[in-house]
């Protein structure tokens, strides 16, 4: 026989028929190979496998699930977007113990739109998945009934929820930035600003404003805000962002970012403009992103455990899935890093 024969065009899926033709068994037996499911010699496997492995031959894992033949193996994953590297890190988390245990992720991007999510949800539950994880706990009453109805193991990550649809981890956005507005007041710094994109899709964003202004507010401070509609919290939204902000207030003495990198974007306009950091403003971010690691001076931000929120979500799917005893929700928690991009305290 030559080397070729039995080989398929490199443009065709090879099928179980072949593998079962090519290692001399019924199309049955190859199955029963695949599922390991027994009733066959080991003489009997290592040929099929051989011929798979020859072949090149991918099981439909998929057309299994729905024949009832086998559990599921996919975890459907919500996220708003890759390009914000603190949802890549959470799916990093969510991946890696997802994988440890066997289950593949089925990756969504809902480009922080409910109705983007609502699509998604009737999309990925028709493939039957094991399990859930969707990014915050606003929905639109479609995707609460489906997620509802779906009877699998559901996680709502990212804004902690104590009374979640199924299983919550995540942290009180409100909380984290409430701690920074305390943080700065009692520096004594009474004149702030605020500088993030536009909150109509950024609710978590928008509850950590909503903390920073209700410490300013209630110090008798000043709280002027600048808002980027339709833009990414990067580098760049931070760099204008902090231009057009500064044009119209000339008197604040900090401002508070949506998150690191748009707090390194708004640092280097200032440093352009001639101003000394902390000594004519100061600046605080979010997020403890790996581009504060190469600041020249330790940037003042909060710490989220962001591939532990992921990690978390994942073993909750898992737990229920294999029956056992579930957590219902969790709040990791944030730490506030003081930094040296503000005052240690004012003159």
């Amino acid at each position: 026989m030559s080397s070729t024969q039995n080989k398929p065009n490199k443009n065709n899926k090879v099928s179980l028929a072949q593998i079962a033709k090519a290692a001399g068994v019924s199309k049955m037996t190859a199955s029963r190979v695949l599922r390991d499911e027994g009733g066959f010699s080991e003489s009997t496997r290592a040929r099929v496998m051989a011929e798979i492995d020859r072949l090149g031959y991918v099981p439909n894992r998929l057309a299994t699930v729905f024949a009832g033949d086998q559990r599921s193996t996919f975890v459907g994953v919500s996220i708003p977007e890759l390009g914000n590297e603190i949802f890549a890190q959470v799916l990093e988390g969510i991946d890696r113990k997802l994988g440890a245990f066997g289950h593949q992720t089925v990756l969504g991007m809902t480009e922080h739109a409910l109705e983007q999510e609502e699509k998604w949800l009737e999309t990925v539950l028709s493939w039957q998945p094991a399990g859930l994880i969707v990014t915050g706990r606003s929905h639109t009453p479609k995707s609460i009934q489906l997620l509802s109805g779906a009877g699998i193991p559901l996680v709502e990550i990212w804004d902690f929820n104590s009374s979640p649809l199924d299983m919550s981890v995540g942290l009180n956005h409100f909380d984290s930035g409430y701690s920074m507005g305390r943080y700065l007041t009692g520096l004594g710094y009474r004149q702030f600003g605020y500088v993030g994109t536009s909150h109509d899709t950024a609710n978590a964003a928008s509850a950590r404003l909503a903390g920073y202004a209700k410490v300013i507010g209630d110090s008798g401070g000043s709280l002027k805000k600048q808002l980027l509609l339709k833009d990414a919290p990067g580098f760049y939204t931070g760099y204008y962002g902090t231009e057009q902000l500064l044009a119209a207030n000339s008197d604040v003495e900090v401002i508070y970012y949506q998150n690191d990198n748009m707090a390194v974007g708004g640092l280097n306009y200032c440093q352009k403009r001639g101003l000394s950091i902390p000594g004519d403003i100061g600046i605080a971010g979010w997020g403890d992103l790996p581009i504060a690691s190469i600041l020249p001076y330790r940037l003042t931000s909060t710490a989220v455990p962001h591939l532990r929120i992921g990690m978390i979500a994942a073993e909750m799917v898992l737990s229920q899935i294999n029956g056992e005893a579930r957590r219902r929700s969790q709040d990791v928690g944030f730490t506030l890093i003081p930094g040296s991009t503000v005052r240690s305290q004012l003159e």
